[in-house]
């Protein structure tokens, strides 16, 4: 095995051109595969077996390995037997139909209803910016727009009067958003009042400038909502992605149709919007714990003993 590992790392540097780091990542991965195939008696790779890599996987797992881990290993195991097939050392790929391991997906951080008020109320109004800002951030949650493409709005992208504004999104696909009521108030608002003093005599296509004259940059405005969540009294970390959650969690929660959900969102597939009603599980799952008395996590909450009446 060792000589078929020396082989496979020379090909590796010279002809696939990884990393240091990536070639000794395999050969280490490499060594542990072949020390567990020796402890179940397999001394020929050319014969590995599919169950064999599986077997492998689960050793891995049992030794703690995530699922993360466990796909890199598979990972360098595959180019592995790839190898032995084009070099003709082997006849078949046993991973060939062996699934990568996946990590479970991480539910989104999205605000609840109060956060999202309170972070759209921080804006002072009264200002030049602040009319901006407000604007902004209502366009942001009423749209769940990726922050890019509410940087890159023009303002020929926005119909006010129909309500809906043109977006391009991964792959310069183009959509078509909904736009809320507020959202168009302020909106209006903002052309009205604030655009035009912002940019003085100079002409601008961006929707949303800044005192230059010029359109945001993603920093500019992940800077600018640090600074309103901090005035809203916000602890947990906020960016625009999360409020872009905040619109899908709280459209699925109240009944919105998952396929309209991932128009807007501009997912290529539904299965990516579909992360929206685990979570929308996961919150009725605790409110059923909390409050369903058959449930294993219910505690009752201690009632208040009455005192007895006092004699005479």
């Amino acid at each position: 095995m060792e000589g078929l590992l020396d082989a496979f790392i020379a090909f590796i540097r010279a002809e696939r051109g990884l990393s240091g780091k990536t070639v000794d990542a395999y050969a280490a991965d490499l060594t542990v595969y072949f020390a567990d195939l020796r402890s179940r008696g397999r001394e020929d790779v050319a014969r590995v077996t599919q169950e064999d890599v599986l077997a492998h996987l689960v050793t891995l797992g049992k030794q703690g390995l995530g699922r993360r881990s466990q796909a890199r290993h598979l990972a360098a195991i595959r180019v592995f037997h790839r190898f032995l097939v084009a070099e003709r050392m082997a006849d078949k790929d046993p991973t060939e139909d062996v699934d990568t391991p996946r990590s479970p997906r991480k539910l989104p951080v999205f605000l609840t209803l109060e956060e999202v008020e309170q972070l759209l109320a921080a804006p002072d109004e009264r200002t030049v910016t602040g009319l901006r800002d407000k604007a902004m951030l209502e366009v942001l949650y009423a749209t769940g727009l990726r922050v890019t493409e509410l940087c890159t709005l023009e303002l020929n992208n926005v119909q006010l009067t129909s309500g809906y504004l043109v977006t391009r999104g991964k792959g310069s696909k183009e959509r078509i958003v909904p736009l809320g009521r507020v959202a168009i108030e302020k909106v209006q608002a903002y052309l009205s009042l604030s655009r035009p003093e912002l940019l003085g005599k100079r002409q601008a296509d961006a929707l949303f400038v800044t005192p230059r004259g010029e359109g945001f940059t993603r920093q500019g405005f992940w800077k600018l909502l640090k600074r309103y969540a901090l005035k809203a009294g916000i602890l947990k970390p906020l960016s625009p992605h999360k409020l872009r959650h905040s619109f899908a969690t709280h459209l699925v929660e109240r009944g919105a149709d998952l396929r309209a959900v991932q128009q807007m969102l501009g997912h290529a597939d539904l299965a990516t919007t579909q992360i929206y009603t685990h979570v929308n599980s996961a919150r009725l799952r605790k409110v059923y714990d909390e409050f369903h008395p058959r449930s294993d996590a219910f505690k009752p909450k201690p009632t208040a003993r009455k005192r007895p009446p006092t004699p005479g």
